[in-house]
């Protein structure tokens, strides 16, 4: 494994974590590794646009996501080989497969399904000397996943493997982790994170983030959050990439110094280590990142679909709580906030569990491949 290139595609900044993640491990590896958005190779006009359509829906019409995840759930059929939606999603193989060949690659790693596909075809279509993987960003098997047709199939968890056999090839099956950026493993202690945030050191704090999109009811719970209590709480909102949420709870909170707004930041490993509780929207990297803090979690689930799954694993497990009310939730993160003895529960609950650092398991999978 010399040359390698990572395909992801732009319906959720998750994936594309996921696939950096595998680059910055395999550079410190030396070997040589490239990440591409999959969808380009149909059009970039149709990548485009579907990255466009996924962030409208999930920001404006969760139901609609919730739906059609639903829907493709009970009808696997949809992604099956030569359906209409496969057709479409494997239209740019051939070009794919010329770009693999000029770029001389020896390993292709997909963290979506929709490359996963592509690949397969394109394997299909024209054998190459390449080694093909698929990594799993979600504690569950996503519907397409079985019509792919890879080398290796790396998975969040070994409790999952049943899951995933019933529709993969078991061989071919490796219970690896999901893939972080280094720094969620480094991190540092929590009073040195308070004291670079300015956050209170005898404070219980709250941080807060919805995915990339800043999506899901943060005005809402923020308000119920603020209005429940006499101190010694304080919460960070991370916003992402929603400029209008930003500005909006600016103009509201902009002058109580026990509610910080943050836009954009690749600081969330530090805010991690300097946050009590974790509320959040159950996305695989976002509850993977905090898994590996060891941070306990509190959900709100706007969208649904493969985020159940990855809910309610973390929710079993002990270490995270979650409610469809947003008044519920606010009463239920205050008590969990306050109650010191409830959060060490579910902290040890993550120490137990032991998150897998996926992208140094992946490339050890990998490397031992290639040996064999």
């Amino acid at each position: 494994m010399k040359n390698v290139i990572v395909l992801s595609c732009n319906t959720g900044q998750g994936h594309n974590s996921c696939a950096e993640a595998v680059r910055e491990y395999l550079e410190e590896k030396n070997i040589s590794c490239r990440i591409c958005d999959s969808l380009s190779f149909i059009s970039p006009a149709f990548s485009a646009f579907l990255s466009w359509g996924h962030s409208f829906m999930y920001r404006h019409i969760p139901g609609l996501f919730r739906w059609g995840y639903g829907f493709n759930e009970k009808h696997r059929g949809m992604l099956k080989r030569n359906s209409l939606f496969y057709r479409v999603l494997t239209s740019g193989a051939g070009r794919l497969a010329r770009f693999i060949l000029d770029g001389g690659y020896d390993t292709v790693i997909c963290t979506h399904v929709f490359p996963a596909l592509a690949v397969s075809k394109a394997m299909s279509r024209t054998p190459m000397p390449v080694r093909t993987a698929y990594v799993a960003t979600d504690y569950t098997c996503s519907p397409g996943t079985e019509s792919s047709s890879l080398d290796h199939y790396f998975i969040p968890c070994k409790p999952l493997l049943e899951e995933f056999q019933t529709r993969l090839p078991s061989g071919r099956i490796a219970a690896t982790g999901i893939p972080v950026r280094g720094v969620f493993w480094r991190g540092c202690g929590k009073e040195e994170a308070r004291e670079k945030l300015h956050i209170g050191k005898e404070s219980r704090h709250l941080l807060m983030m919805c995915g990339s999109m800043g999506c899901g009811p943060i005005v809402k719970l923020l308000r119920r959050l603020t209005g429940q209590t006499d101190g010694g709480l304080e919460v960070t909102v991370i916003c992402g990439t929603n400029q209008r949420l930003r500005e909006k709870l600016q103009r509201r909170y902009g002058h109580d110094r026990a509610v910080h707004i943050v836009g954009y930041t690749e600081d969330v490993s530090l805010y991690m280590d300097s946050a009590d509780l974790y509320l959040t929207k159950p996305g695989g990297i976002s509850v993977t990142e905090a898994a590996a803090r060891n941070l306990p979690m509190a959900f709100i689930n706007p969208v649904s679909g493969c985020e159940d799954y990855n809910m309610n694993f973390f929710v079993q497990m002990g270490a995270a709580v979650s409610d469809t009310s947003v008044e519920r939730l606010a009463e239920k993160c205050l008590q969990l906030l306050f109650s010191g003895e409830q959060l060490g529960q579910m902290r040890r609950a993550l120490e137990e569990y032991g998150q897998p650092n996926g992208a140094a398991l992946i490339y050890e999978e990998l490397s031992r491949g290639t040996q064999q």
